[in-house]
């Protein structure tokens, strides 16, 4: 190599640690979210341009990783704030759920998140159950107390019956289909998000003014 070739090489900078884990992580979340979790560190390690040793000083494991990874990706996307908003009833309840998922598909909708989902059910299903506990613990129960409200039912003092549940799973699970479909399956989805979400909301609150006085008649214990 000649003086001027070394002169013209790109100088290696030598990152501090915090800013050298983020560009790990940062990196990690890219790459799991192609390869899933079964995607090893060595490749990783390779596309960031570093050695395996130094990955493993800052995660001393690839679970230490994917854990981080999971941490960030979902649970540091979690904002509690959106309990409440879901809970204001000076608000028309259909107003609330339009923004609560405007919100929350700018905070999780994305394609690194949809995608590190899906191949987390398929390799590591440990991770989405934690995330679906979650949703189910702290989401599903208000939506479900605040339907009874709309449809002027008596809000359970024991909490929703797990048939509630599966009928506001309805809803959330139909408004996440559409992220699946534009960030794994790759299809054009012609319909703007907030149009879309208004439609199904609409459509929701419409059949749950029938179906949910029914439902609860079903659920309830026989005298």
């Amino acid at each position: 190599m000649t003086k001027d070739s070394k002169a013209d090489a790109p100088v290696r900078r030598r990152l501090a640690p915090a800013e050298r884990e983020r560009q790990i992580l940062e990196g990690a979340i890219a790459y799991f979210s192609e390869a899933g979790f079964s995607g090893q560190t060595r490749e990783l390690s390779r596309r960031l341009g570093i050695t395996q040793p130094l990955l493993y000083r800052y995660f001393p494991s690839k679970q230490a990783l994917v854990e981080k990874v999971y941490q960030t990706v979902f649970q540091g996307r979690w904002n509690p704030a959106w309990i409440p908003l879901l809970q204001d009833r000076s608000v028309p309840l259909r107003e609330r759920l339009v923004e609560f998922y405007r919100q929350y598909a700018q905070a999780t909708y994305r394609p690194e998140w949809i995608r590190i989902y899906m191949h987390a059910g398929l390799s590591d299903p440990t991770l989405n159950r934690r995330y679906i506990r979650l949703v189910r613990r702290e989401l599903l129960p208000v939506m479900c107390a605040e339907v009874r409200h709309h449809c002027g039912l008596p809000v359970a003092t024991e909490g929703p019956d797990e048939q509630e549940i599966e009928f506001v799973w309805n809803l959330h699970g139909g408004i996440f289909y559409q992220a699946v479909r534009r960030h794994v399956y790759r299809t054009r989805v012609s319909v703007d998000f907030q149009t879309h979400v208004g439609l199904v909301v609409d459509n929701f609150l419409a059949g749950a003014r029938s179906v949910y006085p029914r439902l609860l008649v079903r659920t309830a214990p026989a005298p």
